[in-house]
C-alpha cells in the first residue's frame, strides 16, 4: 500500500463525492474494531498458553490423584486453537496467533466452507479444511469468526462435540451471551463487547498489517483492557471472564486453589512499575475472597481446587472479582503494564502515562 500513497486516484478517498466523506470515518472504525479484537484475542490466548505451561510443570513435579489423571492428561497439553471462518477477521486473526502468540501451525487449525482459499496458511503448515464438529473436538479454545446469521447452524453442528474445558470465544456481537448459551449448550464462553465513542480519533494505522499494527506502540496502548483512546472501549468485564477461564482451567486440573493463587500472582503480577520499586509492600496479592464469596470460602480446604464458574454469569453479573478490580487502581495499572510487556511494548510515552486507571470503562 506504500506505493499508493502519493497517487491519489488509486485510493479509496478518490472518487467519493463531497456529501458521502463524513462517513468515511467508519473505514477507520471498522479496522479499531479488528485490531482490538486481534490484540484481545492475542492477550487471552498467552494468558492460556502461560497457565497450561505453568500447570504442566506443576504436575510433573508432583503425583496426581488416580481419579483426576484422565482428565489432566487431556487438558494440559500444549494449547490448541481452532478457527471457524476464514474470512477477513479469521485470516486476520490466524496470522495475529501465529506471529504475536506465537502459536505452532501445528496447533492451529481452521474450518471454513472454502478451505482451498487459504493455500498461503495450508502452506504453513496450519490444517485447512470444512468440519465444524471434528474442530471443535480437537480444539482447547474455538473463535467463532463467521457472521451473525451463520451462527444457529454452525452451533448445532458443533454442540454435541464442544467439551466442558473448551473455552469458546465469539466475534459475533449481534448475538448475546445468553443467546449462546442456549445455542451451544456450554457457559465456557467470552465474548468481547466493545463501544465506539462519537469522538473518534483514527489512530489506527490505515497503512499497515494487523501484525504490525499490534507493534506500534501508539496503537497497542490504544487496545489497552482499560483505555479509551481511538475512541473504542471494551466493557471490561471481558477481563473478569479471562479471570474466571484460566480459573477453570486451573479445576479442570485439579490444582488446589492455594496454588493456583501462587500461579496468578506469579502471571498477572509479575510485571511492575517504578512505584513499586520504593514500596513494595503496595503490591497487590490475589486473594481467596477476590473470586469466591465468604459463604463459599468458608468451605474451602487447603488442597480443594477452586469450582467451575459460570463464564456466562461472570460476564453479565456482579462478582466478588467486579468489586476487587473497581477497589484497586494498583491492581488495575499492575494488569495494564503486563498487557503492554506482553506485547514488548512499554506502557509510558516520554514518561508520561497513556492510560488512566482511575476509572474503570463498564
Amino acid at each position: 500500500m506504500d506505493i499508493l500513497e502519493d497517487l491519489k486516484s488509486l485510493q479509496f478517498e478518490y472518487g467519493i463525492s463531497e456529501e458521502d466523506r463524513s462517513w468515511l470515518y467508519l473505514r477507520g472504525r471498522s479496522r479499531g474494531l479488528l485490531i482490538e479484537a486481534c490484540a484481545h484475542a492475542v492477550f487471552f490466548c498467552k494468558i492460556c498458553h502461560t497457565f497450561r505451561e505453568s500447570i504442566q510443570e506443576n504436575q510433573n513435579s508432583r503425583s496426581l490423584p488416580v481419579e483426576s489423571v484422565d482428565l489432566a492428561s487431556a487438558d494440559n497439553e500444549k494449547l490448541k486453537v481452532g478457527i471457524i471462518g476464514g474470512g477477513h477477521l479469521g485470516k486476520q486473526l490466524t496470522c495475529a496467533l501465529l506471529q504475536l502468540v506465537p502459536i505452532p501451525a501445528e496447533n492451529l487449525r481452521i474450518s471454513t466452507r472454502r478451505p482451498e482459499a487459504l493455500t498461503e496458511f495450508q502452506k504453513l503448515g496450519i490444517q485447512c479444511f470444512y468440519h465444524n464438529a471434528y474442530l471443535v473436538g480437537w480444539a482447547n479454545v474455538l473463535f467463532l469468526c463467521c457472521l451473525p446469521s451463520q451462527l444457529p447452524n454452525i452451533c448445532l453442528e458443533i454442540q454435541k462435540s464442544l467439551k466442558k474445558t473448551c473455552i469458546v470465544y465469539s466475534f459475533a456481537a449481534a448475538i448475546p451471551l445468553p443467546r449462546l448459551k442456549l445455542l451451544l449448550n456450554t457457559t465456557s464462553i467470552l465474548r468481547p463487547k466493545y463501544q465506539c465513542a462519537e469522538d473518534f480519533d483514527n489512530i489506527w494505522g490505515a497503512n499497515k498489517e494487523i501484525t504490525a499494527a499490534l507493534q506500534d506502540a501508539v496503537i497497542l496502548r490504544a487496545t489497552c483492557p482499560y483505555s479509551p483512546a481511538g475512541g473504542i472501549t471494551l466493557n471490561i468485564k471481558w477481563l473478569e471472564g479471562v479471570f474466571y477461564a484460566v480459573l477453570n482451567i486451573c479445576t479442570a486440573s485439579n490444582m488446589p486453589y492455594l496454588q493456583v493463587l501462587q500461579l496468578l500472582n506469579k502471571v498477572f503480577l509479575s510485571v511492575h512499575y517504578e512505584d513499586c520499586k520504593t514500596d513494595e509492600t503496595s503490591c497487590p496479592k490475589f486473594q481467596l475472597t477476590d473470586f469466591v464469596n465468604a459463604v463459599y470460602m468458608r468451605n474451602m480446604f487447603q488442597q480443594r481446587p477452586f469450582p467451575w464458574f459460570d463464564l456466562i454469569d461472570v460476564q453479565l453479573k456482579e462478582n466478588p472479582f467486579s468489586q476487587c478490580l473497581s477497589s484497586s487502581p494498583v491492581l488495575r495499572d499492575h494488569l495494564t503494564h503486563l498487557y503492554c510487556d506482553f506485547f514488548g511494548i512499554s506502557l509510558v510515552n516520554e514518561d508520561q502515562p497513556v492510560v488512566s486507571m482511575d476509572s474503570p470503562s463498564q
